[in-house]
This record gives C-alpha cells, sequence and structure tokens, in this order.
C-alpha cells in the first residue's frame, strides 16, 4: 500500500549484523503471510513511469525516480509494490476477475530530500484482490498485519481506522451538481483547498476574475458541442498549442463547468452542516456508530454503513477488539487511491511516533492500469526498516 514508511535516518548501505537482523525479521513477517495462503512473488522493479505519475498520489508523483531507457520508453524505479503487484496479476492471472492473494517482501525506491531518510527503502505486504466477502477480507487482512508485525516482535502499537467510502456515500445523499460531488472528493485530499472549494459552493458569491474568466462568459449559454467548437475554434484562430495534456473537450468540459456554476443554486446550509459534523467525528472505532447513524439517512450512506458494521464484526471474529482501534472520519486524506477501507498502525519510540505500517481498500487500482472489468482489492503494506528500528528502540 502507499504509505509513509521511510526510515528517520539516512545509511549508505547496511553492516552484516543489521542486514542478517532484518531478513531474520522479514523472515518471520513472510512466514505469518505464506502460511495464510499468500502466494509469495517478485514484481519487477523497474516499471512503466506514466502509471505511477498518473495514477499515483501527489506525494508519489513528486518523489519517483523516472528515466527514458534507451528505446525512449519512461520508466522508474517503483516507488511502492501494490501497483507492481496489481500489474503481476493482470499478467499472470487466468481472469483480471480471478481470486488471488499475494505477499511480496523487497525494496521501494523515492527521492529523499535533504537526505534525512532513506532513497531505498524496504516493503512487505499483502494484496487480496476479488475476495468474495469484501469485509471479511478486509478484517483479515487487518489481523494479519498485526500479527506479522508481533510475530517481528512489536508488542505495543496502535491502530487508526478510515472510511473513505462513508464520506463518498454521505456526498451521493446531498443535493449537489455531480460536478461539484467530484471536485469535493477530489480534494479531499487537500483540507484547505477542500474548506475554500466547500465554502465557495455555498456562498456562491461572485468570484474574483481569473486568466479563463474571459473564456467562461463566451460559452455562458452554450452546449457542449457548441462549447467544444468554441474552443477548437480559438485554438486554431490563435494558434495555440495544447498544453498540460488536455484535450480540445477537457477543455471544453472544464469551460462548460465554469459557466454552469454562474447559476448554480448554493449548497444548502443543511448539507454544509452534514459534511462539518461527519468529518468532525472521531473516536473508539467500536463506538461512533451513533454519531456516523445521526449525520444522515440517504440509501448511499445507510448501505456505507451497514458495510461498516459488517466489518466491525468481522473484525471481532478475527480476535481483535475494535474498541481499542481509533476511528476518524477525516482520517485517510493522505492516501489518494484508496476507495473505502484504511488503517495504519503506529507505535513509540524515543524520536516519536513511528509509522510501521498501513493499508486498505483500492477498487478502482486495477481498472485505472488496465484490467477490463472491475477487480475489489485490499492490502497491507510494512515498513520493514522502520519496523526494525521501532523494535530495536524497544528492547
Amino acid at each position: 500500500m502507499i504509505v509513509c514508511v521511510l526510515c528517520e535516518h539516512a545509511m549508505p548501505g547496511k553492516s552484516s549484523s543489521e542486514r542478517r537482523a532484518l531478513e531474520a525479521q522479514n523472515a518471520h513477517v513472510m512466514a505469518v503471510f505464506e502460511q495464510a495462503g499468500f502466494d509469495h512473488i517478485a514484481p519487477d522493479i523497474l516499471q512503466p513511469a506514466d502509471i505511477f505519475l498518473e495514477r499515483s498520489g501527489e506525494e508519489i508523483r513528486a518523489n519517483s525516480y523516472v528515466f527514458t531507457d534507451p528505446e525512449g520508453a519512461e520508466m522508474c524505479l517503483r516507488p511502492d509494490l501494490t501497483v507492481p503487484a496489481c500489474r503481476y496479476h493482470l499478467t499472470h492471472a487466468a481472469k483480471p476477475d480471478s481470486e488471488a492473494r499475494y505477499c511480496y517482501c523487497g525494496p521501494a525506491f523515492r527521492f529523499a530530500h535533504g537526505g534525512r531518510i532513506p532513497s531505498e527503502f524496504g516493503q512487505a505486504g499483502i494484496e487480496w484482490l476479488a475476495a468474495p466477502d469484501a469485509e471479511a477480507a478486509e478484517a483479515q487482512v487487518l489481523s494479519l498485519t498485526i500479527a506479522a508485525l508481533k510475530a517481528a516482535g512489536l508488542g505495543r502499537y496502535r491502530v487508526k481506522l478510515g472510511d473513505l467510502r462513508l464520506f463518498h456515500a454521505l456526498l451521493d445523499g446531498l443535493e449537489m451538481p455531480k460536478r461539484w460531488r467530484r471536485r469535493l472528493i477530489h480534494h479531499f485530499w487537500r483540507p484547505q483547498t477542500f474548506r475554500e472549494t466547500m465554502q465557495r459552493f455555498a456562498t456562491r458569491e461572485e468570484q474574483k476574475r481569473t486568466s479563463i474568466s474571459d473564456h467562461v462568459d463566451e460559452v455562458v449559454g452554450r452546449d457542449m458541442i457548441e462549447t467544444r467548437r468554441w474552443v477548437e475554434s480559438e485554438l486554431a484562430r490563435k494558434a495555440l498549442p495544447l498544453t498540460g495534456g488536455r484535450s480540445p473537450e477537457e477543455i471544453a468540459g472544464r469551460l462548460a463547468e465554469k459557466a454552469a456554476d454562474r447559476s448554480a443554486h448554493p449548497l444548502s446550509p443543511d448539507a454544509v452542516r452534514a459534511i462539518d459534523t461527519y468529518l468532525a467525528i472521531e473516536g473508539s472505532a467500536a463506538s461512533v456508530l451513533k454519531d456516523l447513524e445521526a449525520v444522515a439517512d440517504g440509501e448511499a450512506y445507510r448501505s456505507a454503513l451497514k458495510q461498516f458494521r459488517r466489518r466491525i464484526e468481522a473484525m471481532a471474529q478475527q480476535g481483535l477488539k475494535p474498541e481499542d482501534f481509533s476511528f476518524a472520519a477525516t482520517f485517510g486524506r493522505n492516501l489518494e487511491y484508496y476507495t473505502g477501507f484504511v488503517f495504519q498502525i503506529e507505535t513509540d519510540t524515543a524520536q516519536g511516533v513511528s509509522q510501521v505500517a498501513g493499508g486498505g481498500r483500492y477498487d478502482d487500482l486495477l481498472s485505472d492500469i488496465g484490467s477490463p472489468v472491475p477487480v475489489s482489492a485490499v492490502g497491507c503494506a510494512i515498513g520493514t526498516e522502520q519496523l526494525l528500528a521501532a523494535i530495536g528502540a524497544r528492547s
């Protein structure tokens, strides 16, 4: 999974004793995964760059090692192992939506600004694709992650949970244009921008003129076909090149949305209140249900709540104690490709809080990288060097 699993101090390689300690720890971790029936695979280190640059979060896009091979193809060193594992599945599975369970352990690479943390770091994890019971799979992935950490020697830890599907379902039940719903979801990862966008939808005050305001003026009252024709005409008349990778259709769509916003009714105070109330919810994962139920009553939201309840029950069936886990509606804001359940496991060290593992559900990723059919997916990642350092600090 895409999580921050980097060690706190950059080191130029490992000594013999450090290597043996890491290998011994990783053997314990992988034994847990393999004994649970996960196939130990070795995804390629070299990956097509476009998959990460176009479909990963901002942190990965900004810090990937990208280069051009002798034939002109853009490649990268894998910045995590989830996407490579999913690519492995698409090339090896009989069908994309065949159930599969994979585990892996190996290096990943991200540029480290200032050299304080290593650019190469270890990651062990599991990916469960096309599981027949989504909530049971989520609970088992969390249970196996905790079991692997314990097998490695971690005794004390905290578990944080979130659920991005609840937020999406909440927006689905609120009265607003689809384009606004899409923008709020897009900006969920950026709290300040999200807040500013929501307030703009709620007040509908006349906005300051921008560099595209004159173009928006031109397309007010036009339909999409007319707007596209106007865009193509302007591009040709002024001999303007396409910039930012946008096609004439995309430019026309953006202008049409801006024009439609000018006459849209504002987001209601009740809708703003529901969003604010939801985002403020936090507490024990087993005790927040009443607060979540009080936020909204839409069909999609009720369905998402039902899944939340089933997940909590499945965790208990796995021998976990959801009452000991914390839940926050805002948790997951820095995890861009997740679509539902998310979790993070952290521990205290002398240097502060250390995140040693994380994961969640990412049902859109395989379609994004080429699957012709939807494939559900849930998994985890453990920062192996982060884990070793945390255990060593407690010894």
